[in-house]
């Protein structure tokens, strides 16, 4: 008896949410909500979309929460909304560039993105698309050169930009953050927590592995041993005795007294809903995303929060 094969999965293209006919070439001499409003307009009569005041409000209330240039001088408008069946996505280009914020420099290439609400992923999927162009400074001004839509479709056609399948933890990660060495003193640690205003800082060894955290709550419980929390009354103890023996020390002693080797963790490529399995395993308020050993960067429970329900 044959085994009839599973059939192929077929990958998405960033080209299958629009066609040249959804394109606005060279917008120039218009704000950012001027730009927005008309591409959305243009989106919406081209595809039969009704709420376009709607969509509008909901777009502009998403940029000045959080702008969404993302580098290069591109940028990716978008918002999440009900009973929409599919994405819709615009694109406009600029010669002379908009202005999306005070902070950014002009921006030449929009990306005008519809999503439907529960496609949460969907927005992150789209930007992993997009990584080729992110790379090269120079694309965004360069298909703002290009004279008609359909040299623009071409263009992104060329790319060939394919969804990944899934969005993964190195998608949503924070690649900027703060650590500390397994041969940092006590004294750098405290310091940290407080120069920071973090409670939780990831140790690295020599060769850049993590090996653990360290934790503001773990100090205290250093400072407070076990029999002193047994006492529901801490009042005799008011000149922060217990912590003598912290400070005499903090600049002898390694981290390694306080140091937690049991933290929540994946890999680069892990489905990013892992996170929420491993925040949720180890009670954590934060996961961090690793590549073999190497520390790539974490994920905050807000963060997370943030990118599935709000982004």
């Amino acid at each position: 008896m044959h085994k009839t094969a599973p059939p192929t999965k077929v990958s998405l293209s960033l080209t299958s949410f629009f066609s040249a006919d959804d394109i606005l070439p060279h917008q120039e001499d218009v704000s950012r909500n001027q730009l927005i409003r008309q591409l959305l307009l243009h989106v919406a009569n081209g595809h039969g979309l009704m709420e376009v005041d709607a969509y509008y409000t909901a777009i502009i209330e998403r940029e000045n929460a959080n702008n969404t240039v993302v580098s290069n001088g591109i940028a990716i408008p978008h918002a999440r909304i009900n009973d929409l069946q599919r994405p819709y996505v615009g694109v406009a280009t600029s010669t002379k560039g908009i202005r999306f914020a005070e902070d950014e420099p002009p921006v030449h290439l929009i990306l005008l993105v519809l999503i439907p609400r529960d496609q949460p992923g969907l927005y992150l999927q789209i930007l992993r698309a997009l990584a080729n162009i992110l790379r090269d400074r120079d694309a965004a001004r360069s298909v703002s050169q290009l004279a008609t839509a359909e040299e623009v479709m071409r263009f992104f056609e060329r790319g060939g930009m394919i969804l990944p399948d899934y969005v993964c933890a190195a998608d949503i990660m924070d690649d900027e953050f703060i650590a500390l060495r397994d041969n940092d003193t006590l004294k750098t640690c405290i310091d940290c927590f407080i120069a920071k205003q973090v409670s939780e800082i990831p140790v690295l060894d020599c060769d850049g592995d993590m090996v653990g955290i360290v934790r503001a709550g773990a100090l205290l419980k250093v400072c407070l041993p076990e029999y002193l929390l047994w006492m529901s009354d801490l009042s005799p103890i008011i000149n922060f005795e217990p912590f003598t023996a912290i400070l005499h020390n903090e600049q002898d002693t390694r981290l390694s007294g306080i140091l937690l080797e049991d933290f929540a963790s994946v890999q680069m490529n892990a489905p990013a809903v892992s996170v929420a399995g491993e925040i949720t395993r180890h009670n954590a308020s934060r996961c961090y995303v690793l590549n073999g050993k190497k520390l790539m960067g974490l994920i905050s429970l807000p963060r997370f929060l943030n990118k599935v329900f709000r982004e």
